[in-house]
């Protein structure tokens, strides 16, 4: 089974039962919080995903964070699953799959925005009105600036992005030339 298979097997799993419990968003939340440590701590994410380290010892570890994070006893159990599993590996897509399930299920779509300068507040209302109008959904916005994009705007939002950019129109035009 893929890697990205696994993680939404178990992503979707997660948001199962957060459902049921209706504690989508603190399952969220506590899953990134994870994510993030394991991320972060290179030493304690070999150690967790190492076949030859008791499985007592990665128990009692992930035990240690559960306590110091005030984890929920749902959340866990699915880590204490994902260690006898051996999938502890697969959590930051599990996190991201998550995210992006719970989101759907929520009618949420997160669209991150790129510009080549700061936007101003106006123009990131205008920016989400047209998107959710366009989605039907809410539009929760990220935004980045990224001056080599010289104007114009790059929208990224459901694994696709939309180039306006000045950099991307120049390098259309510039590809056309070149054909001649």
């Amino acid at each position: 089974m893929s890697n990205s298979a696994i993680s939404i097997r178990y992503a979707k799993a997660l948001l199962n039962i957060a459902s049921a419990e209706k504690q989508v968003d603190r399952y969220a939340e506590e899953l990134a919080g994870v994510a993030e440590i394991l991320k972060r701590e290179d030493l304690l994410r070999l150690l967790l995903d190492s076949p030859t380290f008791p499985l007592q010892k990665k128990t009692a570890i992930m035990n240690d964070i559960a306590e110091l994070l005030k984890l929920s006893p749902g959340m866990v159990k699915f880590l204490d699953l994902l260690l006898q599993k051996g999938r502890i590996i697969f959590l930051s897509q599990i996190d991201l799959n998550y995210r992006r399930f719970a989101d759907e299920q929520s009618g949420i779509l997160r669209a991150k925005i790129t510009s080549a300068n700061k936007l101003t507040h106006q123009r990131e209302e205008q920016i989400q009105k047209s998107l959710e109008t366009q989605t039907g959904m809410q539009v929760l916005l990220s935004l980045d600036i990224d001056k080599s994009l010289i104007g114009g705007i790059q929208a990224e939002m459901g694994g696709k992005l939309f180039d306006g950019s000045v950099k991307t129109q120049l390098k259309r035009i510039a590809d056309t030339l070149a054909k001649g």
